[in-house]
Parts: C-alpha cells; structure tokens; sequence
C-alpha cells in the first residue's frame, strides 16, 4: 500500500478548520465567520442548521472549492497551500464529496463506468480500460451489479443514482467522505437504506465523515459529533446524543423542538 493510501489512526485530526471566515468579494458580511472545527480520523460529524446557516459553504471550505478570506483549512495537520501540487494530489485523494441531488450530480451523456471511473482517471491512479476492476468492486460495495457499467444514470432510480454517486466517491479509497444533504432528495423507504449503506461503508472501510443535514434524525442516527451553525458561526458542538438531547443553546433547542412528532 502506497504512502497516499495510509489512514491515520482514529482519533487523529485529519482536516480542520482555524478560526476560518469567508466573503464572497464584494459583500463585506462574512457567510462563515471565525469557525474553528476538528475532524478526526474514523469519526462522523453532522454540521446542522436553518438554510442559510453556512453548513454548505463550511463544507466547501473543507473540500478545498473555496479558500477562506481569513484562518486555514489544516489537512493532516499542515495548512492547505492550493499552489502545492503534492499536497494537493494527496488531499484530492483523501477527500472525496457526494452531492445532494443525484438527478443533477451524475453527468447524462456519461455510462455508469465512465462516471465512476472519473476520480481515478483525473488522479492519474487508472485509465479508463485498467479501472474497470475498480469500478465493479464500488459498484458491487454499494449494493449495486457491476455490469450497471454499461447503462446511463437515467435508467436509474434516485436511490440507485445515489448508490453510484457513492461509488464514484469511494472508488479511489478516500480518507474522508464529505456529504452534502445526500438523502434529502430521496423517499424516505430509500433515505433509510442510504444512510445504512453510508454506516455500514464508514465501519467497513474506516472513512472519516463530514455530513451536512437539515434531518436530525438522520444525525442522530449517523454521526458521533454534531456542530450546530447559526448565521455563520458555530454556536454549539459536542456529541450528537447531548447536543440534540439536552441542548446548551437556544437555538439548537428551538431547532430540535421543530423536527415533527406523533402525536402520542
């Protein structure tokens, strides 16, 4: 096993964030401000909040999409340097994204194995002909035939796009898996076997996950770690079961009573 593929020990800090703000140029009020968040290796934090909070642009600083105006984004401990071609490489492959809506992730014109096949490709890890092997181990991790290679993502489910956009995340075995709302465009039949499908690949395959999510009870299900967003600052974190069980602040009290109950 390469260097690249080495995982840190659980516990470990593996992204991070220092005192991070960001602005998009032009508009002086910071999106996120002053956020300072550890990942550690193995583990699973839910970053949670109304829309408009900050969750995704968190999330895209994390993924390495946007630099913040002012902190660091810290990967295994060193300041993440854009102009760095190997740390880069390194981190590309250390930290993968599924996105929220899998009707709009996958590219139409593209077979299954090509999509895939696409981290590996553009990280110089496979060719197109030598990832097949890959691919069909991915897919067939996800619940999925490898022989799905040959077919277009509109001959798919929701469910079943998902369990692909999993797949092309997961292919060039990451260190850490960033997930942006990936069940919220799903039936709730499908959502439950998502989020088993995401447990079962954290314990088996070691990943460290990142998961934006409006759906406590998919965080609470999910992750060990919850940090709560308000208006761009973090305003609570700690283990998921006491943050949304006894919450510290307001806000994430008010966020917990919203989620609907039945009636006893």
């Amino acid at each position: 096993m390469t260097q690249e593929l080495d995982r840190a020990a659980p516990g470990t800090p593996v992204l991070a964030l220092d005192k991070a703000s960001f602005a998009y140029r032009g508009h002086p009020t910071p999106v996120v401000e002053d956020i300072s968040l550890t990942v550690d290796a193995g583990h699973s934090l839910a970053l949670v909040g109304e829309s408009g909070a900050g969750k995704t642009t968190l999330l895209r600083l994390l993924l390495g999409l946007a630099r913040p105006t002012s902190g660091t984004v810290r990967f295994d401990g060193a300041p993440l340097a854009p102009r760095d071609r190997a740390q880069m490489r390194r981190f590309r492959r250390g930290v993968q994204c599924v996105f929220q809506d899998p009707y709009s992730s996958l590219d139409p014109r593209q077979r299954v194995g090509g999509i895939v096949s696409e981290p590996l490709r553009s990280l110089g890890i496979d060719t197109r002909r030598t990832a097949a092997p890959k691919v069909a181990e991915a897919l067939e991790r996800v619940g999925l035939p490898a022989d799905v290679a040959d077919r277009y993502p509109h001959e798919f489910s929701g469910g079943q796009r998902q369990r692909i956009a999993i797949a092309r995340a997961t292919v060039c075995d990451p260190r850490v898996l960033l997930a942006d709302e990936p069940v919220s465009a799903l039936d709730v039949t499908t959502r439950v076997k998502v989020v088993d499908l995401l447990s079962e690949l954290k314990q088996e395959q070691g990943l460290t996950l990142v998961m934006v999510s409006h759906d406590l009870s998919v965080v609470a299900s999910l992750c060990e770690r919850t940090a709560v967003l308000e208006r761009g600052r973090i305003v609570e974190q700690g283990d998921t079961a006491q943050v949304l069980g006894t919450p510290a602040h307001p806000y994430t009290s008010r966020l917990v009573e919203s989620v609907p109950r039945l009636p006893a």
